[in-house]
């Protein structure tokens, strides 16, 4: 018989992040840097079956002229678990295709993230943190651990009443973990890498961009030798 298996447990090729609150698995992925090559032959009517080192060169002359299109021959499919606030900005990437679990179909396995260390708000930029000075590290992560469990009782509560699942999740807050599949070709997915694993992005979505070049690395080795990973 067919086996299932709970959308929040990782598949084995996966990298937990957030101090193991979170983690991004790699589901499936098409071509190859072959595949690269190819592409970016076919005006000639040519082909490779393997690389050697002029293809390296025409990767790197790709990349520094950003003739990237050939890229969009690779594809990734990956599931992310991480905050509803992290989920929120990773579909900022609209080329990116999302599949998500549902809270109105399903109640089980409700978890919140904690941060592992809470921070301080930028004092010159207002969508920015700082590592912190004044905070009572303790205090805070209890608070928020406290609301957490507080926020998913009331949900059982209003469950328990007769409170339909689509508005019973209205009380659930954005540390709320989530469960999703996205699938990227290789273009855009080094555009998200590039924007999201940056001191000026928000440390938890840096931890997942760090992760997938870990899990992408081996299927694109040399691309990933000459943009420094």
């Amino acid at each position: 018989m067919p086996t299932e298996q709970h959308a929040n447990e990782p598949p084995p090729a996966h990298v937990r992040v957030l101090d193991g609150q979170g983690w991004v698995g790699l589901v499936s992925h098409m071509g190859d840097e072959t595949t690269i090559v190819n592409a970016a032959r076919v005006s000639f009517g040519k082909r490779r079956e393997s690389m050697d080192e002029r293809d390296i060169v025409l990767l790197k002359y790709m990349l520094d002229n950003r003739h990237t299109s050939p890229l969009e021959h690779i594809a990734f499919t990956f599931i992310v678990h991480c905050p509803l606030f992290i989920r929120s900005q990773w579909h900022r990437h609209r080329t990116w295709s999302y599949n998500e679990i549902s809270r109105r179909y399903t109640s089980v396995d409700l978890e919140c993230y904690v941060p592992p260390e809470v921070r301080e708000q930028a004092e010159t930029n207002r969508q920015a943190s700082v590592d912190p000075v004044h905070l009572d590290q303790a205090a805070a992560k209890a608070l928020i651990a406290a609301h957490n469990q507080a926020s998913i009782d009331l949900y059982h509560r209003l469950v328990g009443m007769g409170v339909c699942r689509e508005q019973a999740r209205g009380s659930l807050p954005q540390n709320l973990m989530t469960t999703f599949w996205a699938t990227v070709d290789l273009h855009n997915l080094l555009h998200f890498l590039e924007l999201r694993d940056s001191e000026h992005a928000q440390w938890e979505i840096r931890q997942y961009a760090v992760a997938i070049k870990q899990l992408v690395k081996p299927y694109i080795p040399n691309l990933a030798h000459i943009l420094g990973w």
